[in-house]
């Protein structure tokens, strides 16, 4: 079974393009066109400049040594924490507002949960002098306010959510309705890989410069250009989808993808949606959606704003269905813990996103052996989480 998407925008039996008739127009014109701007040698040189010039990539592969010898495994960092805005997300607004330039494009939306996918379309925004509106939850504005305020510095309009749970789902029901609204001189710069096709394919392909880097970087550092076990966290999955895009087909890479487990898979405070999901549509893609006997969507919980979805990429739902990846579950207790073991012991304060990543490795634990090698994506940095690890820090 192929772990790419097919020419129907289709992951085996996720993904397509649920969308309403006036949006039709648009997305064919992104579909028709992503893959010839994005190949265009013009295109690939202006997108590797910035990121190498403005957003400061390559990224490190970090050897966390007192993490490897705490766990019993050569085990890595891929620190995207470092890039410009703090995360991962950078890369694919970076892409997807050049290719939104190319395509006439004015005005730029986006939803946000954490606030950094919100934070870095507003930099590329402000970058490219577009418009920019970014529709956030306001639970999720309460308790990322420091980005708020970043996204605002950065001429941004933060348009505030106030229907359903007011987090990530509800944000993205907004930035639909709004771009059905103004189809002619908007792009929606979708921060993950949902969505319509060709959202999930194209900003797993932004984000393929992840895995790209962790190639070399392990040619360098171990001689060979593959890891025994990649571990990345899932709410849509982009820095997951980015990670694993090069190794998709590798049989001798392990993929691991952790889920947001809340207070409990069992429990129904969860956002572990490929453990508790059925097939069903969200936001215009078929994939495992958390939802009721009658087919309304459940409110996901987690503690990360980032991971707090009732859905999940398709390219994941596959990789799950057709056991190519391994998916775990961590707790909000778990993450915090990962959060502050990370930090004492490698100096590294990682966002509450990562943390979960992290926290798959006591699990793995059991199975490493000394000469392998393990790659955990550290998706972003904490500083937008310092509130909720100073209220939940215990000695």
């Amino acid at each position: 079974m192929s772990n790419n998407v097919n020419e129907k925008g289709y992951y085996g039996a996720f993904g397509g393009a649920y969308i309403p008739e006036i949006l039709h127009r648009n997305i064919e014109q992104l579909r028709e066109n992503y893959l010839n701007i994005m190949e265009e040698a013009d295109f690939q040189k202006e997108f590797r400049a910035l990121l190498r010039d403005y957003v400061g990539r390559p990224s490190p592969l970090y050897l966390a040594r007192r993490l490897s010898e705490r766990y019993g495994a050569r085990i890595y960092l891929k620190r995207e924490d470092l890039n410009h805005t703090g995360a991962h997300k950078i890369n694919n607004t970076v892409g997807q507002i050049l290719l939104a330039r190319r395509m006439g494009k004015t005005r730029i939306i986006a939803e946000t949960g954490a606030g950094q996918h919100g934070v870095a379309t507003a930099t590329v925004c402000a970058l490219m002098d577009m418009r920019c509106a970014v529709y956030m939850g306001s639970t999720d504005m309460a308790r990322q306010s420091l980005n708020v305020r970043k996204m605002e510095m950065l001429g941004a309009e933060v348009r505030p959510v106030d229907s359903g749970n007011r987090t990530l789902k509800d944000a993205t029901n907004e930035a639909i309705r709004d771009w059905c609204c103004n189809p002619a001189d908007t792009h929606y710069i979708i921060g993950s890989v949902v969505g319509p096709h060709p959202y999930p394919d194209m900003v797993a392909r932004f984000q393929s410069v992840i895995g790209e880097e962790i190639r070399a970087q392990l040619l360098e550092k171990e001689g060979r250009d593959y890891p025994d076990y990649l571990v990345a966290c899932v709410g849509g999955g982009s820095n997951a989808a980015g990670t694993f895009y090069p190794y998709l087909d590798e049989l001798r890479v392990q993929l691991i993808e952790v889920e947001a487990a809340g207070d409990g898979v069992d429990t129904d405070r969860t956002a572990a949606t490929i453990r508790r999901g059925r097939e069903g549509i969200i936001h215009g893609s078929r994939t495992l959606v958390m939802q009721n006997a009658d087919g309304q969507i459940e409110e996901p919980y987690s503690i990360s704003a980032g991971l707090d979805y009732p859905g999940i990429g398709p390219m994941h739902a596959n990789l799950a269905a057709n056991g190519r990846a391994e998916v775990l579950s961590a707790t909000d207790n778990e993450a915090l813990s990962a959060a502050f073991e990370l930090t004492r012991t490698e100096g590294i304060i990682p966002a509450l996103e990562s943390s979960h990543a992290l926290a798959a490795l006591p699990l793995l634990a059991p199975r490493f052996r000394p000469d392998n090698v393990v790659v955990a994506t550290l998706s972003g940095r904490g500083d937008k989480d310092m509130e909720t690890y100073v209220n939940n820090y215990k000695l």
